[in-house]
């Protein structure tokens, strides 16, 4: 089974940051994490090491101008 919950917004960069560092404080903690996604918070099993991604994409178009984005991607198999 799998199950995924998407929320998306614009916020300020730092809404994000806070958003950032509260991800952080919770994978520093022993035991589960409890992540906030939107209005929901979803509770995950992470072990000790987890497989780390990050990636950025620089585009231009002529129709839509200038775009850049960034991805972390947090893999694990729950303990």
């Amino acid at each position: 089974m799998a199950e995924k919950t998407l929320h998306e917004e614009k916020i300020s960069r730092e809404e994000v940051a806070d958003r950032l560092q509260a991800i952080a404080h919770e994978l520093r903690e022993n035991g589960d994490a409890d992540i906030d996604v939107g209005n929901k918070t979803v509770t995950l099993s992470p072990p000790d090491a987890v497989a780390y991604e990050i990636s950025t994409r620089e585009s231009s178009s002529v129709l839509r101008g200038n775009r850049e984005s960034v991805t972390i991607k947090l893999d694990w198999k729950p303990e």
